[in-house]
């Protein structure tokens, strides 16, 4: 056969190639899976990758679902099957119920610190089962990354409450995509403090291991963070915006409840695009430059693969 399940369906060179096979991946439907189906994925991706044979009652196009609803629950370093709450394929119903929430109690502090303090512990989680490499994180420095990142966040949050009282009401509207891009800085790299600290790995073209590159974790998170302030971007201006024009216009008044399912619809229909697309940003498997990462990871890249100039990781999602 010629179908490689080691590498996505579609062109990852290509943004539209990439956006593609991230919207398989991140479903909102795989979220739902049962572990009966999940495994059935699993074991119909094991096989084939071992005989290199259709497995029987599968064609190419029932066999790559079943690839990628293997790849929407299982870490692509570690094999394990990830939390069912951390997965991609749950960004888009989870993160309708926590934006919508945040972007429409948002005037008391309790409410403020109440929903920060639900997202930042939801990103935590998120940003723990998509973590790139296979390094394990001790159970002390995931309790001190998470108390800083929550912290940050909170402070950040009720900062910025403070000096919007007084101003335009749609100031205080985009506060929570404020505090979320602040917090997403802070959130995704203590998560990943061990990626930083000690490095995650990265490969010669050809698949060989050459080391753990603390540069190539920094790059990675650096380029997630990126992507992560671009899923919330549009449910958190866009929608306050448009609550802001509705409640002008006289379509709801400003204490109507009628205002939530709004909004919940309009977050969980920029979620569900923006999620895939923003993900598509960049490589999952991205690359680095030989010249960028450490001098001994150099070496023996050069060692393995002398004619290579450009090393691989995962850079977590």
């Amino acid at each position: 056969m010629s179908i490689n399940l080691d590498e996505p369906k579609f062109d990852q060179k290509t943004y539209w190639g990439r956006a593609k096979h991230f919207i398989l991946l991140t479903n909102p439907l795989n979220a739902f899976a049962s572990d009966k189906s999940l495994n059935e994925a699993k074991r119909v991706v094991d096989e084939f990758r071992k005989t290199k044979r259709m497995p029987q009652g599968y064609d190419e196009e029932k066999l790559w679902a079943a690839k990628y609803l293997y790849d929407s629950a299982f870490h692509p370093d570690t094999g394990e099957k990830m939390v069912r709450f951390g997965r991609m394929s749950a960004q888009a119903p989870m993160n309708t119920i926590v934006t919508g929430c945040m972007i429409t109690f948002y005037k008391t502090k309790p409410a403020i610190i109440f929903w920060q303090w639900f997202n930042q512990t939801f990103n935590a989680v998120v940003n723990y089962t998509n973590r790139s490499g296979d390094a394990v994180i001790t159970t002390k420095q995931l309790m001190a990354s998470y108390c800083a990142a929550c912290g940050g966040a909170l402070s950040t949050a009720l900062y910025l409450n403070s000096k919007v009282k007084g101003m335009n009401p749609l100031y205080a509207r985009l506060v929570p995509f404020a505090a979320v891009c602040g917090a997403n800085f802070i959130n995704i790299p203590m998560m990943r403090s061990n990626e930083i600290m000690n490095g995650t790995p990265v490969f010669t073209p050809d698949g060989q291991r050459v080391g753990e590159s603390k540069i190539a974790a920094i790059t990675g998170i650096l380029l997630v963070c990126i992507s992560r302030v671009g899923m919330a971007l549009p449910g958190m201006t866009l929608v306050p915006v448009l609550t802001q024009t509705a409640i002008k216009k006289k379509i709801f008044h400003p204490s109507s409840l009628a205002i939530v399912p709004f909004q919940l619809s309009l977050v969980c229909l920029c979620v569900t695009f923006a999620t895939p697309l923003c993900c598509a940003f960049f490589e999952q498997k991205a690359n680095i430059s030989i010249n960028t990462i450490e001098a001994n990871l150099k070496d023996k890249a050069l060692k393995l693969s002398p004619k290579t100039d450009t090393v691989y990781f995962n850079k977590g999602l």
